[in-house]
């Protein structure tokens, strides 16, 4: 089972990942080709800009789900530092669930959003496709961000209560510098 689970996990992150990088990459030069084509030559792609936001909406949202496995959300443990551990791990984990149930709520309203629209038959008036394909997002990242958010309930579950803020204090400073080329040894 845990097998399972490891493949699970480096599929979301894949796809997470990669919409979002994609996304961006795409985004930026459709409306730098559309730029320069309305500037130096006086026309445009008219279904640029549209495609565009929808390129950006996906890199955003799927970015934001990526962000809850790289634990980069904003997390002020401050407060939950002056509780006993015990009582900050329960107001972790209780934060964690709250954040999980929103965003499986979210992923199951932007389904039924897709579902709306598409009864509505509503097309995209550039780029004239059903809108229920860009509002993909919104299920597919929101259910994302949940498993996400999800399997951070199991991790500190199982943590030792006295490491879960120092945990989630490590991961950000952890990522950070093994970007940036620098290690620490804080053993």
């Amino acid at each position: 089972m845990g097998k399972f689970f490891t493949i699970l996990d480096l599929g979301v992150a894949a796809i997470n990942k990669n919409i979002a990088v994609i996304g961006i990459a795409l985004g930026v030069i459709l409306a730098f080709v559309n730029v320069v084509l309305r500037y130096a030559f006086g026309t445009s792609l008219t279904w640029a800009g549209e495609l565009t936001n929808y390129l950006f909406m996906w890199s955003a949202l799927f970015g934001a789900a990526y962000g809850f496995k790289k634990g980069i959300h904003i997390s002020v443990t401050v407060i939950l530092s002056l509780f006993p551990s015990a009582v900050a791990k329960a107001f972790v984990i209780f934060s964690n669930m709250v954040s999980f149930i929103y965003l499986a709520l979210m992923s199951y309203f932007g389904y039924e959003l897709c579902l709306l629209i598409a009864d509505f038959g509503e097309m995209s008036i550039d780029l004239e496709i059903p809108m229920w394909i860009p509002q993909l997002v919104l299920p597919i990242a929101f259910a994302g961000a949940a498993y996400r958010a999800g399997e951070k309930i199991y991790e500190i579950s199982i943590m030792d209560a006295d490491k879960v803020l120092k945990a989630n204090e490590h991961e950000v400073i952890h990522d950070t510098t093994e970007r940036s080329g620098v290690h620490h040894d804080n053993a």
